[in-house]
């Protein structure tokens, strides 16, 4: 019972004490403007270099996914309209017909292709060897394009995978100046060593913000990349059974399908009519 009297004069004498520290804390951060554009000025000329270099990788990502969503979208629109014209062709001469006039980087493959008929045509061709320089061809110009396609990933990789540590690299230097200061001024205060802090840790947050969408968009552009090269593959093999079907009505010991086998074959083309 006698310590009542004590308990309820020192809880008053703390909530008298709280406005006043919280006065004091105010009046100490008060020199100090604790808005991101305001610790950038503060902060030490490395940390602001960090920042800076942070900022532009952050621009350039989002550079490099406007232009490469716009490539990849129209090569795969070319690529599927390709495709679809030499699936529906029944030769290599009504195929590149209908693909006249079209300029895309996936035509290469076209090209390629009437090319080397062209050079083959100027001797002596068999078969085998025909097919053969024409794959080598493809291949190459197949490999081209999915170079082209990737290019700028490269550096949505290199900014997802350094970004981080160049902005912990900006924070060890703040927090390693905000320590510096402790020193000289021999002091502890929380207004000398917080503002220090948050201006490091600044450095960090914008290394984060650079490094996460580079990461996503890149592995985003990897998918889109990987279908775009397996359209391409389609349309290589598409474009070898026009020329092996093309060989075959000239060869000489070629015969007619099987009746069945074009039969068989029409009642498929009258079934999918009927379903559709």
């Amino acid at each position: 019972m006698p310590l009542r009297p004590s308990l309820c004069f020192l809880l008053v004498s703390l909530l008298a004490a709280t406005p006043a520290l919280a006065g004091e804390t105010e009046s100490a951060f008060s020199g100090h403007d604790l808005s991101p554009w305001g610790m950038y000025l503060a902060a030490d000329i490395i940390v602001k270099i960090v920042m800076i270099g942070l900022l532009l990788a952050s621009v350039a990502t989002w550079g490099i996914w406007l232009y490469k969503t716009i490539q990849i979208t129209k090569a795969k629109k070319s690529a599927h309209q390709l495709l679809t014209h030499l699936v529906n062709s029944q030769s290599f001469s009504d195929a590149d017909q209908a693909t006249t006039g079209t300029e895309h980087e996936v035509m290469l493959l076209v090209h390629a292709t009437k090319h080397e008929l062209e050079l083959s045509a100027a001797g002596a061709v068999s078969d085998e060897g025909l097919k053969e320089r024409i794959v080598a061809r493809l291949e190459r110009v197949q490999a081209t394009l999915s170079a082209n396609m990737n290019q700028g990933t490269g550096v949505l990789a290199t900014i997802g995978s350094v970004a981080p540590f160049v902005g912990l690299f900006g924070t060890v230097w703040g927090i390693m100046n905000s320590f510096i200061g402790i020193a000289k001024t021999q002091t502890t205060n929380l207004a000398v060593v917080a503002p220090g802090i948050a201006e490091a840790l600044l450095a960090t947050a914008i290394g984060l913000v650079a490094a996460i969408p580079a990461v996503v968009i890149y592995n985003h552009f990897s998918r889109s990349i990987a279908s775009y090269t397996a359209q391409t593959a389609d349309i290589v093999t598409a474009l070898m059974v026009l020329i092996s079907r093309d060989l075959d009505r000239d060869h000489p010991h070629a015969r007619a399908l099987s009746s069945k086998l074009t039969l068989g074959s029409t009642k498929d083309k009258t079934n999918l009519k009927a379903a559709s």
